[in-house]
């Protein structure tokens, strides 16, 4: 059984930084791409950022592109979501997200089949 375990959400400030951790457990780790959504209030759940089974492509949402790095540590199994310069709408739930493919496609437009319980960022104004 796949878990995602999200963490690292807060409350914070415009230009503020966080780091989302998610933590995979289950089975094997770097075999598979890894993936960040977010879902405000009242909206749908949309992408954020992707990283391939190699660490060596990287994926964004133009709304977080430049602000936004996705990286991994295998090692760890663990997939991280660093941001910077946050802005009020980028308040939301953050989900950290995998497929069932190993070696395949990254989750972008093709959501995910395994998802966390989320972690909250709220960034005030």
């Amino acid at each position: 059984q796949v878990q995602l375990v999200e963490s690292g959400g807060g409350l914070v400030q415009a230009g503020d930084s966080l780091r989302l951790s998610c933590v995979a457990s289950g089975r094997a780790f770097s075999t598979y791409p890894m993936g960040w959504f977010r879902q405000a209030p009242g909206k749908d759940r949309e992408f954020v950022a992707a990283i391939t089974w190699t660490g060596g492509s990287t994926y964004y949402a133009d709304s977080v592109k430049g602000r936004s790095t996705i990286s991994r540590d295998n090692a760890k199994k663990t997939v991280y979501l660093q941001m910077n310069s946050l802005k009020p709408e980028d308040t939301a739930v953050y989900y950290c997200t995998t497929t069932g493919v190993p070696y395949g496609p990254p989750p972008m437009e093709t959501m995910g089949d395994y998802w966390g319980q989320g972690t909250q960022v709220t960034v005030s104004s």
